[in-house]
């Protein structure tokens, strides 16, 4: 694919980069090129936070165990991010500027010349993320040279990467609707529960978090699936020890950026 040497290209001129490497499906691929475009002037960082969820952490870190790459873990705690807890419609800009701008710090740290992001040029929807990306002069060399998506996903394929048909997982703030606080034991709650579904063996879903109410979102494919009588009670039994008190099943099925549907002005 033309567009991917033009990605090993534009990574090269950059010298040195570090990658904001989360272990989904783009920064998986950006890593990886990044490496076979730089060589040992690649570092990873990860950034945890209490919205990143546990199990895209340890596919990270099963990745960098097959790359081979310098990995540096910060830690940041979002909730104290001026902005984040209050769940305004601007929540991801805040987020993603604080959160970058430790990226940031570390790559002069360890005197990498840029930092890159795994955006591809369908990031659509309402992302006022993108905003502080470019704020802090983040290179994004997916958009830079026109992947998409699905292109990112083909090329992780081509080059054997695990991650290449994985589901997209946003922050698990996401999940919960603007004007309600975000809180500690809200986020553990909706990663308890994504974990009880991915266990059970569906990938693509989300639970939105509407106080004590949890709405499931799984793809329309597996709504008869989930609905049975009998998963249905094992789900519902297993969400309440999560600390749900209620629990629903979204009959439109899921789709990313459902919380951006209240939003009038994107």
């Amino acid at each position: 694919m033309r567009q991917y040497l033009d990605l090993l290209d534009t990574l090269r001129s950059y010298g040195s980069v570090a990658v904001a490497f989360s272990g989904g499906v783009d920064s998986s691929l950006l890593l990886y090129a990044a490496r076979e475009a730089l060589g040992d002037n690649v570092l990873a960082v990860t950034v945890r936070t209490p919205s990143y969820p546990g199990h895209e952490a340890r596919d990270a870190a099963q990745l960098l165990r097959e790359l081979k790459i310098p990995h540096f873990e910060i830690g940041v705690d979002q909730l104290a991010v001026p902005g984040f807890a209050e769940n305004g419609p601007e929540r991801c800009y805040y987020c993603k500027r604080a959160l970058f701008e430790t990226v940031v710090e570390m790559a002069g740290m360890y005197h990498c010349s840029c930092v890159a992001d795994g955006s591809n040029i369908d990031e659509g929807d309402y992302r006022p993320g993108m905003k502080a990306i470019a704020e802090l002069g983040i290179k994004s060399p997916f958009r830079e040279v026109g992947l998409t998506k699905e292109e990112v996903r083909l090329l992780s394929r081509e080059f054997e990467l695990f991650t290449w048909n994985k589901p997209s997982y946003a922050c698990l703030a996401s999940r919960i609707p603007y004007g309600e606080v975000i809180t500690a034991e809200k986020l553990q709650m909706i990663e308890a529960a994504e974990q009880i579904l991915l266990d059970l063996g569906f990938a693509e879903m989300r639970v939105r978090c509407h106080g004590k109410l949890a709405r499931i979102e799984v793809a329309e494919s597996v709504i008869e699936k989930i609905a049975q009588p009998q998963l249905r009670r094992k789900i519902v039994e297993a969400f309440r020890k999560a600390g749900f008190l209620y629990v629903s099943l979204d009959l439109e099925g899921f789709r990313s950026g459902s919380m951006n549907d209240t939003l009038t002005d994107k």
